[in-house]
């Protein structure tokens, strides 16, 4: 892993990835957010069809993170699975490869808004949020929280100009006390990181967007 896509926040060192991941050196520990797990299912079973490979996808892709930095803890910060009844229409080889990896390493699931009680069927450890090393990870963040905090929920991104057209990508929202990191779901989109809602939560920030060898950084305006 290269530094290049190293930060500091709250006197510790972490690093981004392309795929929506933050890796935390001090702990090595994996942190995603926003898997949203069978979304295209549930639209499906509402009558607005979508490929139904989205749960594949987002597992290939943690997968493979998961083997490049190998861990010792992963933490997920809420809406892992689009709904309550994600599990159910699972694959079961999905359901089988998620619970290989819950037992590989330390992981939690903390709760979000679709996913109030995360599947314990698929192993891991459960709660509402946790204070760790002087950082609080939770889901969404929290108005007038002063301790340094990691959050997920708003799927920040940014929009950018390459080779003369427009086009948006995943970031971190880094603000002095708060770091807000994009949905890593395969099929998620996702509000601009200028936002109102997200520049009143953060104040003053940066947009971070990693990419294979180095880490761009936009100032987004409070």
């Amino acid at each position: 892993m290269s530094d290049a896509s190293s930060f500091d926040f709250a006197g510790q060192r972490w690093r981004a990835f392309p795929q929506g991941a933050l890796y935390w050196v001090e702990r090595d520990a994996l942190i995603v957010a926003d898997l949203h797990f069978e979304k295209a299912s549930a639209y499906a079973a509402r009558g607005q069809m979508l490929p139904p490979y989205d749960s594949r996808a987002t597992l290939d892709a943690l997968d493979a993170l998961i083997g490049q930095t190998a861990p010792r803890e992963i933490w997920c910060l809420g809406d892992s699975f689009h709904d309550m009844d994600a599990t159910d229409r699972m694959d079961e080889s999905i359901r089988a490869r998620l619970t290989k990896l819950t037992g590989s390493c330390r992981w939690t699931w903390i709760t979000g808004n679709h996913d109030p009680r995360p599947a314990p069927e698929l192993g891991g450890e459960t709660i509402e949020e946790m204070r760790i090393d002087g950082v609080i990870l939770r889901h969404e963040a929290l108005r007038g929280e002063s301790d340094p905090e990691i959050s997920g929920h708003f799927h920040p991104k940014w929009r950018l100009s390459l080779r003369g057209r427009s086009v948006s990508r995943r970031c971190f929202v880094l603000g002095a006390r708060k770091l807000i990191i994009p949905a890593f779901g395969s099929l998620t989109g996702g509000l601009d990181a200028a936002a109102p809602v997200i520049r009143t939560l953060v104040g003053q920030s940066e947009a971070l967007i990693p990419v294979s060898d180095r880490l761009l950084r936009f100032s987004v305006p409070a």
